[in-house]
């Protein structure tokens, strides 16, 4: 069944203008997501192109066959520049303009000009140009991106191929022929119409899923981070714990808990100011942090406590750790020497086993401990004192 190209023309207008109305209020309602605004942009521009494009035969072909074309490949180089963004790199301007300068650079040669074939084939490129700039945008951030990437350079992907088989195979059908529906090319322009419209609306679907997972997974981030030191909460350290202490005894590998308390901390902040016990706060994190292991769980369970388990780790080695922190944030050039000091409890599953919260009750005690033995100090257990 042959496709009718004036149908499949304005249903393409009307689908390229709904979505790109559709990407601009997704952006209004959240802000933070520029490529949305993009998106909505490329598909606007596409829309007004493709107008200018059928406006053949009216004695102002410079409108369709420059103009129109101009916008055509600036709305590609948005869409690549979308996803640059998402990606989380800078929009580039001179890429976004290179395509339309190019073809406007070539319009001014009149064998260009006036040669269907030669421009379809450049335009075709040029597309395909940009696609594979939106591909390489994906390649490069797949480790950095926590949301399914894959759907939307899966299209990317198809959409450039569509316009390589174009630049092999087309020889180009007169806008004017395909509005009345004579000539060789009509399958093919057929097919384009379609395609694009497919595209459209596949992109637009998979942004905004992107978009949404993203925001989730901030959502999700922050729910689990202690606002003012970055590092995880109580309730990250509860799943994150449970689930280390769940694959280490699988392993039966052990596993040590530190429990910090900073000392004099109420005395601290009456002296200096609330401002100064956050920076006490903060610098213990980032202490911490530097004597602990990307595969430990660190995290603030209250006011001026921490807690960290360590993998894989037994007595004497989280002792040494707990000692590093101890004297670390001792040392710190922050406030007077003896003004800053840490007590901790550390206990092991070898003694104890792999519950948490049994865990934290004993190390509590042995925090305690720490505390009646004059504070400043690492205590297990058993053992009455160390540091």
């Amino acid at each position: 069944m042959a496709l009718h190209i004036p149908t499949l023309l304005v249903v393409s207008l009307f689908i390229f203008c709904l979505m790109g109305l559709l990407s601009f209020h997704a952006w209004s309602r959240e802000t933070r997501e520029q490529p949305l605004a993009y998106l909505g942009g490329m598909m606007l521009l596409a829309a007004i192109g493709l107008l200018l494009n059928s406006l053949r035969n009216l004695g102002v072909d410079f409108v369709p066959l420059v103009l129109g074309n101009v916008l055509l490949l600036l709305s590609a180089a948005l869409n690549w520049t979308a996803m640059r963004l998402f990606a989380g790199r800078a929009p580039s301007l001179p890429g976004i303009l290179a395509g339309a300068v190019l073809w406007l650079g070539l319009c001014l040669v009149p064998a260009f000009y006036g040669t269907m074939a030669t421009r379809v084939l450049v335009y075709s490129l040029l597309v395909v140009g940009y696609g594979m700039l939106t591909a390489l945008e994906f390649w490069r951030s797949r480790h950095q991106l926590d949301v399914a990437y894959l759907p939307a350079l899966t299209l990317t992907l198809l959409h450039t191929a569509f316009y390589i088989v174009r630049a092999a195979t087309d020889g180009g059908l007169a806008f004017d022929n395909a509005l009345s529906g004579t000539g060789q090319g009509m399958p093919f322009f057929s097919f384009m119409l379609f395609e694009s419209m497919l595209y459209v609306i596949g992109i637009a679907y998979v942004t905004l899923a992107m978009v949404k997972e993203r925001a989730e997974l901030r959502f999700k981030a922050a729910a689990f981070s202690d606002a003012l030191t970055g590092v995880g909460n109580r309730r990250a350290f509860m799943v994150h714990g449970e689930q280390m202490l769940a694959e280490c005894a699988h392993r039966e590998e052990p596993v040590a808990l530190l429990l910090c308390d900073l000392d004099h901390f109420k005395r601290l902040n009456d002296a200096f100011g609330h401002q100064m016990g956050d920076q006490a706060l903060v610098a213990f994190s980032q202490v911490s942090l530097e004597n602990l292991r990307q595969q430990d769980v660190f995290a603030r369970i209250g006011g001026e406590e921490f807690a960290c388990l360590l993998m894989n780790t037994r007595e004497p080695q989280a002792v040494q750790v707990a000692e590093r922190i101890r004297q670390d944030f001792a040392t710190l050039s922050m406030l007077e020497p003896g003004l800053l000091s840490v007590s901790i409890g550390v206990v092991t599953t070898q003694a104890t086993g792999y519950d948490l919260s049994r865990l934290l009750s004993l190390a509590d005690e042995a925090l305690y401990g720490a505390k009646g033995q004059g504070r400043n100090r690492v205590q297990t257990l058993l053992a009455p004192e160390l540091g």
